[in-house]
């Protein structure tokens, strides 16, 4: 970078071209045309009308007036241009300096990394990776819980106007897509059911490992992570180099710029730099103590009793910076000592009683010097044998001794290197060469030849031969070949032989060996050196002396080149040998004195006195060449201005606002934040050029508000820690150490304040949009302290809890019409097109945009206008569940504020709401899904419940359920009366199909209702115990209606055995029982743990039952009567009985007469069988054919028994007897089988009957002479019949 290429030197060329054409221009110094366009593109709008008059070569204009002005125009916007070129080359100047050489900041490690933000494209991108996997196009296998989520993500994140929004802002990064994903997820994962051996910290892990692979899509994870890494260098440390590249991007420097101005400022020479800081320092003294000794110049302060304190602020900044200049090391881990601090060269500000103490001592310089000898070979050794063993040692003079390998005589050669410390500038080194002695008695190898070397720091290490001198008796001529290099410390900045003479040192004219020796930052010394000696013979201590070139001193015989050191009193002579030498001693010398006269060399006079003479001198150094080179270009303006002249505060202002404005489009989501680079350089600006710490961060609030009204996303602590610094400033606490108030500070701040204000203010009004989701993370509470800290009157005094509770209430009511308003829009309420015909003239210039060719004139049903109204309720719902998940975090001090703006919220509402419920027709259910949607949201929500909109929704609602309610109760009692007139009582389900009806309707009511979930207590608890009285009342009604179905449909009915049991019969016992049922379900209250029945209901149920079992039972009881009464006609002494036997017997002789009576037991017999089967079999309770069995087993026991008592004093016809006893051993069995109990079954009744079957089968069987086979007694054979 410091030797320009063959590109850039084309480059100058075709700047040379260029000035030729502008040499008539006097002011010349600023920017120039970039190389490589040629000078036709330039034409009039370049620098030629600064040079030319209205030169041949402009075009003829129509209006001269027109064209003069238009030519006025153009000159003053090249000019415009041009000193805004100047500007930025002289800053650039200033901050190359800063990069070059920092001596008060550090590049800070400590910030927070930037993550990259988002671009539209990359948003798209990622928008179409995500529907690409709700389509089912990619390979990642996922569960549906999954698909869900990120479903809802797609829909309420990705394809949110807010995030596009955000992205716009440059304050999105992956990260936070990323956050907003793993806390969408976390309640969904946690609602999961537990799967045991699965976690749900692996589930979530695992959403978000599937998530990242997503957002990634194709792309490979180790490419995209090398790209990072290169562009994430900005958020790392940067080398000088890159900090000049990107001050070239933010200044506009182009890079043939840069390089002129490096190598002119001789940015790569450390002593230059720290020469270059001396000088500004001394210079800023100079300037303190010229406003301290005639006044004026200062700025205008909020009290006069600050202007003493400036000037100490000056000087107490100079010396800071001194002390940090002092206290940076002469050389990375260099030996030396450090001086006591020197606080300038200015001798009317230094305390010259403590003169005495900054004098050196010849003790005070040291220096360590490095030498590298290396033996190569020796030539012209012949009188020694080919195998005869040589070696070589060197030393330098006091120190230790290194010997090399051996070699044969024959090919003395080495190769060898030692290494050697020393603390004399001239020392000797010794180089020795020996072979092995072959006598038995030597002691010591016999010596050939030796050579002593002067080496000095600027000697070149390159191989030369050297010849030796011989010892005696060597015939040889001997050469050595070695090479020597010795390297200087980095505290010796030039050294060399001079001529001088003084005063007070080097009284005698003579050439001396002469080190510069740095001591410290700010202590330097000529000392002038004899050979191998460490300390130095003499010493200048440059401390106040100006050195300069000057003319030929006459009688001073030696030297050809003079220059001299001068000071009060003293003056030093020095001479060398040569032009060059004498420009570097110049140039070495000029840095240590931290003079502000720079001196010019002769030959540059010369040349910059004659005409045309371009070529730099031959004998003049590399860093005279630059200086010319940038001279010729124009440049040497802005390296040799002086920054005390300069307002440094515009210039910094300037440079922090390209800064922010370069950050700001990088790509990285900085918020505002610098680099850690750009924080350095700039720290380093404001430190070396006195830029004061409260007008700095007043400039970078105003940038920082500027971009942030623009709509740029900034963080609020940045804002907060700049305002928190200018607060503390302008009310007197010194932050920085600056007591000093400026008017112009104070009034800038009470600016910035109040523009703050509206914004943090701003902000919070639309903090939905400000900070959607969130994000960035803790933005929002940050700017709710700032706003407190901005409320405040001063640093100490606290602003009143209530006064900032009212502005922050005052920024959320407005916040909620805001909300609603975009909520609304987004929506595209049809309440418009409703407005549109209120209001036409209103509407006309507001709303009609909104509204299609199409809906213009058309009115909105109200159906549409409700399924907007529950659109819409699901979005304010959406609303609040994101401004709750979101942002109830950061308005946790001012929650009861936040449930106000969620009042205020669904307030706004209401009015769509209720406007859309009055166009409803009466008598229509379809909105309560609206209530019931409004309802769930409000009723677990603890801060809304039964808050005012909650209360206005109730008191909306009440009367429409309460009207639900009757119209209910009416259209159930309506279908009970229509349905039991109609019913055919055919089994549906567990009933009839009225009950079932019945039944349905009553369970659904009840079920809507307790699904409204109706918040108040009180009225929740009538509309239940309304609702369980109703269906008391209606299945009271079913009960009865069904009992007295029951007895009319057993009057119909046959009284014979023929009677069998009906379907339907078994159907309203079924009715029945499935009320009783039901009545538990529905006619049930909750009191506590207890449930209290309607007895009145339960026992109506158990009665009629009872009734029904009863009216069976008598039914059964009949048709055994009806049996009983036929039987009735054998009884003895009756005309009957007596003819029916004598015929039967007078018959049974010729033919085969039947039983008589047998049928008559076979069909009763049936009927009873066919009876238990048919209830057992449709009846669903079991208690109830147990019970009918009971009753009907005794009834007919009772009667068997009081017909046979009746007939106690009469013998049983044969037939009679028969029939009984196959009547009374089939109901027996049939009874038990059906599961009678024993007890019932053998009662003292049957016990009756049978007895007296029992005698009356005896009496039979000696009168008639048996039974044929019919009998009392139990027997397989009658088991088996039928």
């Amino acid at each position: 970078m410091l030797d320009p290429s063959s590109s850039e030197e084309e480059g100058d060329e075709v700047i040379e071209v260029e000035r030729k054409e502008v040499t008539a221009s006097k002011n010349l110094v600023g920017p120039r045309r970039p190389p490589g366009r040629s000078v036709e593109d330039h034409g009039d709008g370049g620098l030629q009308p600064r040079g030319r008059g209205s030169g041949c070569g402009r075009p003829s204009s129509p209006s001269p007036s027109v064209g003069s002005d238009k030519e006025k125009e153009d000159l003053e916007k090249m000019q415009r241009e041009e000193d805004e070129k100047k500007k930025r080359l002289q800053l650039y100047v200033f901050v190359m300096r800063c990069i070059a050489y920092p001596f008060n900041a550090k590049q800070p490690t400590d910030m927070a990394r930037r993550q990259q933000k988002i671009s539209k494209l990359q948003l798209q991108t990622v928008k179409d990776r995500f529907q690409a996997f709700l389509n089912g196009e990619t390979q990642i296998v996922a569960d549906e819980a999954f698909i869900n989520a990120v479903q809802s993500y797609y829909e309420i994140f990705l394809k949110s106007d807010r995030v596009s929004r955000m992205v716009q802002s440059g304050g999105f990064s992956a990260s936070d897509s990323r956050e907003v994903f793993k806390k969408h997820i976390e309640k969904r994962v946690r609602s999961l059911p537990e799967i045991d051996g699965l976690s749900k910290e692996t589930v979530l892990s695992s959403w978000i490992a599937k998530f990242d692979t997503i957002y990634r899509g194709e792309e490979d994870p180790r490419k995209q992570q090398q790209r990072m890494t290169a562009s994430a260098a900005s958020e790392l440390i940067l080398s000088k180099d890159q900090l000049y590249e990107m001050f070239q991007q933010i200044l506009g420097i182009k890079k043939f710029e840069h390089q002129l101005l490096y190598n002119a400022c001789q940015l790569d020479n450390p002593d230059e730099q720290a020469a270059q800081i001396r000088r500004e320092l001394d210079g800023r003294l100079q300037m303190a103590d010229q406003i301290a000794r005639l006044g004026g110049r200062f700025p205008r302060f909020v009290s006069r009793e600050m202007e003493a304190m400036y000037i100490e602020e000056l000087r107490s900044s100079v010396n800071l910076l001194m002390a940090n200049l002092e206290s940076m090391p002469v050389s990375k881990g260099g030996e030396f000592k450090l001086q006591k601090l020197k606080r300038g060269h200015n001798t009317s500000i230094m305390d010259m009683g403590q003169e005495d103490e900054n004098l050196l001592s010849k003790s005070d310089v040291v220096l360590s010097f490095t030498l590298e000898v290396v033996i190569m070979e020796v030539q012209g050794l012949k009188s020694l044998a080919s195998n005869r063993i040589v070696y070589c040692t060197m030393e330098v003079e006091g120190g230790h001794k290194l010997q090399t390998d051996q070699a044969e005589a024959s090919k003395p050669i080495w190769g060898t290197q030692g290494d050697f410390t020393t603390t004399q500038p001239l020392p000797a080194v010794k180089v020795k060469l020996f072979t092995e002695s072959t006598g038995v008695l030597a002691l010591e190898d016999k010596e050939l030849g030796r050579v002593v070397l002067h080496p000095i720091p600027n000697c070149p290490k390159q191989c030369e031969l050297h010849k030796m001198v011989v010892s005696k008796g060597c015939p040889d001529d001997l050469k050595i070949k070695l090479a020597i290099r010795m390297d200087k410390p980095q505290n010796m900045k030039h050294c060399g032989y001079l001529w001088a003479f003084g005063k007070n040192v080097w009284k005698r004219w003579k050439k001396r060996f002469f080190v510069l020796v740095q001591v410290s930052q700010y202590t330097f010394a000529m000392c002038s050196y004899r050979e191998k000696k460490a300390e130095p013979v003499e010493l200048l201590q440059l401390d106040g002396y100006t050195v300069d070139y000057t003319d030929p001193q006459p009688g001073l015989e030696g030297g050809r080149t003079f220059f001299n050191a001068v000071k009060e009193g003293d003056t030093v002579i020095f001479a060398s040998d040569d032009e060059q030498d004498r420009i570097l001693w110049v140039q070495a010398m000029y840095r240590a004195t931290g003079q502000s006269h720079k001196p010019v060399p002769p030959t540059q006079v010369q040349k910059l006195n004659s005409r045309g003479g371009t070529a730099p001198q031959l004998d003049a150094p590399i860093s005279q060449f630059y200086a010319d080179r940038a001279q010729k270009h124009g440049m040497d303006e802005f390296i040799s201005a002086n920054p005390c002249n300069f307002d440094h505060a515009s210039l910094f202002e300037l440079v922090q606002r390209l800064t922010l404005d370069h950050r700001l489009n990088d790509s990285y989501s900085c918020l505002g934040w610098f680099s850690p680079g750009q924080v350095f350089v700039l720290d380093e600006y404001c430190a070396r050029y006195g830029v004061r710490g409260c007008h700095r961060h007043l400039c970078y609030l105003s940038d920082l508000l500027e971009r942030a009204e623009n709509g740029a996303m900034i963080d609020p602590t940045l804002l907060h820690y700049s305002y928190a610094f200018c607060a503390s400033h302008v009310h007197g606490n010194r932050p920085d150490g600056i007591g000093t108030v400026t008017v112009e500070e104070k009034e800038r701040f009470e600016e910035i304040k109040e523009r703050l204000r509206v914004l943090l203010e701003n902000q919070i009004t639309h903090f939905r949009y400000c900070f959607p989701f969130g994000r960035p993370e803790g933005a929002l509470k940050a700017t709710l302290s700032l706003l407190e800290r901005v409320l405040m009157k001063d640093v100490v005094t606290s602003v009143p809890q209530e006064e900032v509770k009212a502005v922050i209430r005052k920024c959320l009511e407005q916040a909620a019409i805001v909300n609603y308003q975009r909520l609304s829009e987004y929506a595209k309420l049809e309440g418009k097109k409703r407005e549109m015909y209120e209001h036409p003239v209103f509407c006309l210039a507001s709303q009609v945009m909104d509204l299609t060719i199409q809906n213009v004139g058309r009115l909105v049903t109200p159906a549409k206008k409700l399924e907007d109204t529950i659109r819409l309720s699901e979005l304010v719902i959406e609303v609040l569940q994101q401004n709750e998940e979101h942002h109830a975090e950061a308005f946790a001090w001012w929650s009861d504020l936040m449930v106000e703006h969620a009042e205020t919220f669904l307030c706004l509402y209401s009015a769509d709401m209720d406007a859309a419920l009055e166009i409803q027709p009466p008598d229509s259910w379809d909105s309560f899904p609206l209530f019931q949607l409004l309802n769930d949201f409000l009723r677990v929500d603890y801060t809304l419940c039964n808050g005012k909109f909650h209360k206005h929704l109730q008191d909306l609602y009440a009367p429409l359920v309460v009207r639900y309610v009757d119209l209910m109760e009416s259209s159930i009692a309506q279908s009970i009366h229509r349905g039991f007139e109609r019913e055919s009582w055919e089994p549906v389900n567990n009933g009839s199909a009225t009950s079932e009806d019945l039944f349905w309707k009553l369970d659904a009511l009840q079920t809507f209702i307790r699904d409204l979930h109706w918040p108040e207590e009180e009225f929740g608890k009538h509309l239940e115990t309304r609702l369980k009285l109703m269906s008391s009342d209606m299945i009271e009604s079913c009960i009865k209606r069904t009992r007295t179905a029951f007895e009319a449909k057993l009057q119909r009915s046959s009284r014979t055995t023929d009677f069998r049991v009906p379907q339907s019969i078994c159907t309203m016992f079924n009715v029945m029982v499935d009320a009783k049922s039901q009545v538990a379900k529905l006619c049930a209250m909750d009191l506590g743990q207890e449930r209290q029945y309607h007895s009145q209901i339960d026992h109506l149920i158990e009665e009629t039952v009872k009734e029904m079992i009863t009216l069976l039972v008598a039914k059964f009881v009949v048709i055994l009567e009806s049996v009983l009464s036929k039987l009735s006609k054998y009884d003895e002494g009756t005309l009957f009985s007596s003819f029916l036997s004598f015929t039967v017997k007078a018959a049974s002789k010729y033919v085969d007469v039947p039983k008589p009576g047998m049928d008559i037991a076979d069909s009763y017999v049936a009927f009873v069988r066919h009876s238990q089967d048919m209830l057992r079999e449709k009846v669903n309770e079991e208690i109830y054919i147990e019970r009918l069995f009971d009753q009907w087993y005794t009834s007919s026991m009772n009667l068997i028994g009081t017909w046979l008592t009746d007939r106690m004093d009469l013998q049983l016809h044969i037939y009679q007897l028969k029939i009984l006893i196959r009547i009374v051993k089939k109901k027996y069995r049939d009874f038990r089988l059906q599961g009678v109990l024993d007890s019932t079954l053998n009662s003292t009744m049957y016990e009756t009957v049978r007895n007296r079957l029992t005698l009356e089968e005896a009496t039979a069987s000696v009168r008639e002479g048996g039974m044929q086979g019919i009998t009392m007694r139990d027997s397989d054979e009658e088991n088996n019949d039928n």
